[in-house]
């Protein structure tokens, strides 16, 4: 099971201090089944919290998963930023899933490499 993020949500998860052990933490719950919304087209929405602060009053993370073979961060946002994603996001993060869950182990790895795409170490 690849646990990954993107660059765009790793540079989000550092500007707002979350813990490498959080966004496992958050994963783990993900796979068991564990999460606020299936938004359909292998996204799930999470909660999860910032350093020093509860997951209600924390962010949100929109996550591609597909089980037993990846989970993959894509998009976070501060509750008080916004409280859900619009219908356009959620039709942009739809297709990002389809592109991101058809990669291939060998696809996956250049976009390791490359830093395209992140491992989330437990």
């Amino acid at each position: 099971m690849k646990k990954l993020m993107t660059k765009h949500f790793s540079r989000w998860a550092a500007k707002q201090k979350i813990p490498k052990r959080e966004l496992a933490n958050t994963l783990t719950e993900i796979m068991a089944g564990n999460f606020e919304a299936s938004l359909g087209g292998n996204i799930y929405k999470k909660r999860i919290r910032f350093d020093g602060q509860g997951k209600s009053g924390g962010g949100r993370t929109i996550i591609c998963y597909k089980k037993d073979d990846r989970a993959i961060f894509v998009h976070g946002f501060a509750k008080n930023e916004k409280s859900n994603l619009s219908k356009k996001e959620l039709i942009v993060f739809k297709e990002l899933s389809k592109i991101l869950l058809r990669l291939s182990p060998g696809e996956i790895e250049i976009a390791i490499k490359n830093k395209d795409l992140i491992e989330v170490k437990s």
